[in-house]
């Protein structure tokens, strides 16, 4: 467990310490691994926030995978715009493989609905969401991921890959940052 003087100064509170995320993590590989046996999986990581979760995930996982990745755009400082963006496409097709979306957080759904849309499509054998953490009070969409790390509360967490304003992805636990971190009008 982290030990509170070894928080980063604008972290109100370890929400998630990084044992926990690192025991779910193995929990969601095995569980990802005897759903998919004898199956070749396509990990399509959302960037960037998945980086450390993905890498994570992919170390724990007992079967045949690729890895490839997209960069959806749909936040502003800590609030969702609403419209999301493609800024980086898969490089390879998606056509009758099992896709596994691993993104580091569901909350509106908006961004995980466009992009489950966008990539049945493309006509994949299957389509699921493995997410480290899942915001359901914040759903305006009815999206449920099969794979859920930690459902969490309404607060703007950062950490294990999850930003505010590119900064605090490299902490090893889910924090909840201080308000006092945040930019006014943020």
């Amino acid at each position: 467990m982290t030990e509170p003087e070894k928080l980063h100064p604008d972290i109100e509170r370890v929400l998630i310490a990084e044992d926990d995320v690192r025991r779910r993590v193995r929990e969601l590989a095995r569980e990802i691994s005897r759903d998919y046996a004898g199956r070749s999986l396509m990990l399509v990581g959302v960037l960037k926030g998945c980086v450390l979760f993905l890498s994570e995930l992919m170390q724990e996982l007992d079967l045949d995978c690729c890895v490839d990745f997209i960069c959806l755009a749909s936040y502003s400082g800590t609030s969702s715009t609403g419209v999301v963006r493609m800024l980086l496409d898969l490089r390879d097709s998606a056509q009758g493989r099992d896709v596994l979306i691993v993104e580091d957080i569901v909350d509106t759904g908006l961004t995980i609905g466009y992009l489950m849309q966008n990539l049945q499509t493309r006509a994949p054998r299957s389509v699921e969401v493995c997410t480290l953490l899942d915001k359901p009070v914040c759903r305006k969409i009815g999206i449920q991921p099969k794979y859920v790390g930690f459902r969490i509360p309404d607060e703007f967490v950062v950490g294990f890959g999850l930003d505010y304003l590119e900064r605090y992805r490299n902490l090893p636990y889910v924090g909840v940052l201080r308000p006092s971190a945040i930019r006014k009008g943020d």
